[in-house]
């Protein structure tokens, strides 16, 4: 492995997202806070680092997949240390530790929080901790993918190691056009989605940062109560349909700006994904509508909003739903499994996954009862292969294994979380949800988890952003030989 090319290219991407510092610094000489000595000093040492990194190597080749691999996982490492600066300079009180935890949350639009007060906390640094989600939303090495030929590096081997799922679409022969090509329609939707709400009532400010965490799937807020916070159904209609259509693959929003409207009905995994959140929306519906008593239109807006927050693993919250019956909980719960679409920001396992593992079984199911019987895994027509169908077999177990083992280590790291609370905290993170139930529900956060425990909960973030294989293929000592 050339790890001088590596480190150029880590010192690249640093250099990028400490230059996007200077958002919020502009933001804080405007507001008049007295934190740009703060931003002047994480802007000075996120340029130094990146100066130190890319000193040296000035080979132009293409990558290899070792080394995609390396950039991918230390590229993450890399800009949550450095990122988790600011909010030691301008917090108030924040120490690394939670620094590194809410930086790690928020590039991996996790959405998970250590802040008790976020309403206390100076607005440059509130829209440092929205732009986090922002550029790890779509992934920040995913744009780099555009520039990288700048850089004289190919970029197909990161498009890899970033989005290992089932299948990376490429729209166009060339990865850098499709990176540019996913970024646009991006832009586009977070540009819409903060016009809709600045006409909804929200000042620019708050409008940019809840449309930053909604495109991105990642559920930070600028309030201490999210979006129960307005208390008004137009704002909570508006980021609904947009978390929905966040959860959803973009090159499906792609083909439909184009005007093929019809891509999303043709789309297996588009309608099990739509299915789904109907039928998660309509148990909860009529759980709180008969067991509750809630009017049926505040029943349908609340079960609607919460399921796609929920099944896109966006993480905002517009009711106690730690308070709801036991079954709409349940719901909730295991909706944070799934995670969006292929191809879209959300986090989990991913919908299509699911769908193939559902129809292995159905398959495996006939083939007990006809034992001579031969049929494949179709989605959409196509057949998919079975090497295909074993590495998602595969990614399914090491995730349940992950979860299980990971829960059981949270609960020794940190004796004084019960059993719900171990639980829903492992799979928040690993998902990338956000909030969960227990001592971390919609109405609390991750402030009293041990600081052992925060360390562990930010690494399974970070494993689940990269969908497992990513991390555990670096951690394995066969991949550092020569």
């Amino acid at each position: 492995m050339r790890f001088q090319l590596v480190a150029r290219l880590l010192g690249s991407l640093l250099l990028m997202t400490t230059t996007a510092m200077v958002v919020p610094l502009l933001l804080a000489w405007g507001q008049g806070e007295d934190t740009a000595g703060g931003w002047l000093w994480s802007i000075g040492i996120g340029v130094a680092g990146s100066l130190i990194l890319r000193r040296r190597d000035k080979s132009k080749s293409e990558l290899t997949i070792r080394e995609g691999f390396a950039v991918v996982s230390l590229g993450w490492t890399t800009l949550v240390t450095f990122g988790a600066l600011p909010y030691v300079f301008c917090g108030d009180g924040i120490h690394y530790l939670d620094a590194f935890f809410e930086t790690m949350s928020g590039y991996t639009t996790t959405g998970a929080s250590i802040l008790n007060d976020i309403e206390a906390q100076p607005k440059s640094l509130l829209l440092w901790r929205s732009l986090t989600h922002w550029f790890g939303g779509m992934g920040i090495l995913v744009l780099s993918v555009a520039i990288l030929p700048l850089l004289g590096v190919g970029g197909m081997q990161l498009m890899k190691a970033e989005a290992p799922g089932p299948s990376t679409e490429k729209l166009t022969p060339r990865i850098a056009s499709t990176a540019k090509i996913l970024w646009g329609v991006y832009v586009l939707m977070t540009v819409v989605q903060v016009v809709l709400l600045m006409f909804g009532g929200l000042d620019l400010f708050t409008a940019v940062c809840h449309a930053f965490g909604t495109v991105a799937t990642g559920g930070f807020s600028t309030n201490n109560e999210s979006i129960a916070a307005y208390s008004s159904v137009y704002v909570q209609v508006v980021i609904t349909v947009f978390m929905f259509l966040a959860g959803a693959s973009f090159s499906l929003h792609y083909r439909a700006l184009r005007g093929n409207l019809r891509a999303y009905w043709r789309d297996g995994e588009f309608r099990f994904y739509l299915a789904l959140f109907l039928a998660a929306a309509t148990t909860i519906t009529l759980t709180l509508w008969a067991a509750e008593g809630r009017p049926l239109g505040e029943s349908i807006r609340q079960a609607a909003f919460h399921t796609a927050s929920i099944q896109t693993t966006t993480g905002f919250v517009a009711d106690d739903f730690e308070r709801w019956p036991t079954l709409a909980k349940m719901v909730l719960f295991l909706l944070m499994f799934l995670g969006g679409c292929a191809g879209s920001t959300g986090g989990g396992m991913k919908h299509i996954r699911v769908l193939i593992l559902i129809k292995h079984g159905i398959n495996e199911i006939r083939r007990t009862i006809l034992p001579h019987s031969v049929a494949s895994v179709r989605v959409q027509g196509d057949v998919i292969p079975k090497d295909v169908v074993s590495n998602i077999l595969g990614f399914f177990l090491i995730y349940i294994v992950t979860f299980i083992l990971g829960s059981v280590l949270l609960a020794a790291m940190d004796p004084q979380l019960d059993m719900i609370t171990s639980l829903s905290a492992m799979v928040t993170t690993l998902s990338n949800v956000g909030p969960g139930f227990g001592g971390i529900g919609a109405t609390e956060n991750f402030a009293g988890i041990h600081p052992v425990g925060k360390a562990f909960l930010s690494f399974c973030m970070l494993l689940g952003r990269l969908e497992l294989y990513t991390i555990i293929v670096m951690l394995s000592p066969t991949f550092w030989k020569r």
